[in-house]
């Protein structure tokens, strides 16, 4: 199978993007979504959106089989990585899921469609119509694929014309999820534009600040230094949502830790770690544990090293560039040598004194002659951002509530928190994790799955897009 050249995206390096074919493309994909897609109702495009994501699942669908056949070069995963990251993303796009999320954020199904009114504005004598961007601009990052599917998914339900800006080196995955809609209804296709270039391209900022005029809203995510440097640059007529840099991790109760427990929990574990490499904001950085005797920990990092070396076997991580080979094993080093410089200052003072205390112990299990995996137990809890790749520590605490203070430098990037605790337990861990600043809190397993009425940074997804219209009676 091949890919048609649709959009602009599809024309790659060679093209030199003017601003006069930009502005013409944004004209274009306006006056479609005024004339085909403004027309349509919210369930229908909900269904369209929802089969294409269903043909995805299918092993014999062409554009699944060219993203798992190119997918390793274009992207750098592995077919097992992209497989699995592709399964878990398109199996969440449901018509059930979809209209729920509109539910959730608008307050009813139709309220994309006609004016309606909940209770409240029943009382007051009010309907409302919530109302999307004309035009939807969304500069996307090139780490995971998922956000910029998903951007594309929240358009196209608020019936906006869409323009798509992706990195040079990450528009693969997004022209064929472009290129799988056209391919279900073509005039869907005919509502997006897909444009890429590397923010250090010669041209690049023109080309930029043309869409930010163009657009109604502009979605954009990355690192937080590249959002500081688009924010001033935004008009004052255009909404602007974005999405910076997170981390998240893992919180484990003691009552996790007996050995029927433990063996799930360790599967659970290599999910998150391994699930797009950990790339994603929502992937574990160190998994704190509240530990129910000594040396139980241990033996939780022991067996996770153990998952991983058999899932680099069945899923493994792909080669990684020279910086980043090389910033593992700076870290691995650095562990090593804490270890060992524990283990030494632990022999020449243990006969010293009665009273002596040991430092923080450090141990290490890694993945023979490659990078591929790392697992550091630490008993230093202080929250250290990892380098990723598979890297991750396990940080022993006494009580659960410590962790709060160890992440407290981290806390408004957290985005994600994974709890694995008893029912009894969990809703107060859930408040008190609630009201330090967490956006999400879900079973160790499914950091990377979130569902697609999940609220992304804790803000509603379709009601940071959508204006309100009142209709008074």
């Amino acid at each position: 199978m091949t890919l048609h050249q649709l959009f602009l995206a599809d024309l790659g390096p060679e093209l030199e993007l003017t601003g006069e074919t930009l502005r013409q493309a944004c004209f274009a994909v306006r006056r479609n979504r005024n004339d085909w897609l403004l027309r349509q109702r919210t369930r229908g495009v909900i269904e369209m959106v929802a089969h294409t994501a269903e043909q995805w699942l299918e092993p014999v669908n062409g554009f699944r089989a060219l993203a798992l056949r190119d997918g390793p070069k274009e992207t750098g995963w592995n077919q097992a990585t992209l497989a699995r990251g592709l399964d878990a993303f398109f199996g969440s796009i449901t018509v059930e899921s979809l209209e729920a999320l509109v539910a959730q954020d608008l307050g009813d199904t139709r309220r994309l469609d006609d004016f309606g009114a909940g209770s409240a504005e029943h009382r007051t004598g009010r309907t409302s119509l919530a109302v999307g961007p004309e035009l939807l601009v969304h500069l996307t990052a090139g780490n995971l694929p998922n956000p910029a599917l998903f951007s594309m998914i929240l358009g196209l339900v608020t019936r906006s014309a869409q323009v798509v800006k992706c990195p040079r080196d990450a528009s693969f995955l997004p022209r064929l999820f472009a290129h799988s809609l056209a391919a279900t209804e073509s005039k869907l296709g005919a509502c997006l534009e897909l444009v890429s270039w590397s923010h250090d391209e010669r041209g690049a900022p023109a080309l930029e600040d043309l869409l930010f005029a163009e657009a109604d809203c502009v979605t954009a995510t990355g690192s937080d230094a590249m959002l500081a440097g688009v924010r001033p640059r935004i008009p004052a007529k255009t909404r602007f949502v974005a999405h910076g840099h997170r981390l998240s991790f893992g919180l484990i109760a003691k009552e996790s830790l007996s050995p029927y427990s433990r063996k799930r929990l360790v599967r659970a574990m290599a999910d998150d770690i391994t699930a797009w490499n950990q790339l994603g904001c929502l992937s574990p950085h160190a998994y704190y544990v509240e530990e129910e005797a000594s040396g139980s920990t241990e033996t939780l990092a022991e067996e996770l090293a153990a998952e991983l070396e058999r899932r680099e076997a069945s899923e493994p991580r792909g080669p990684l560039g020279i910086a980043e080979s090389a910033l593992i094993r700076s870290r691995r080093s650095t562990f090593e040598l804490r270890s060992a410089a524990v283990a030494s200052l632990t022999d020449r003072n243990l006969n010293r004194s009665l009273f002596f205390e040991p430092p923080a112990t450090v141990r290490l299990w890694a993945s023979p002659d490659s990078t591929a995996w790392t697992v550091v137990l630490n008993h230093d809890a202080r929250l250290q951002p990892s380098c990723l790749h598979r890297f991750i520590e396990i940080k022993p605490v006494r009580q659960w509530d410590e962790v709060l203070r160890f992440a407290e430098p981290h806390r408004h990037q957290v985005s994600t928190v994974a709890v694995a605790a008893p029912d009894d337990r969990l809703p107060d861990i859930a408040r008190r994790l609630a009201r330090w600043g967490a956006g999400r809190i879900c079973p160790i397993g499914r950091m990377q799955e979130p569902p697609a009425a999940w609220r992304h940074d804790g803000r509603p997804a379709l009601g940071d897009l959508v204006t309100w219209t009142d209709l008074e009676s």
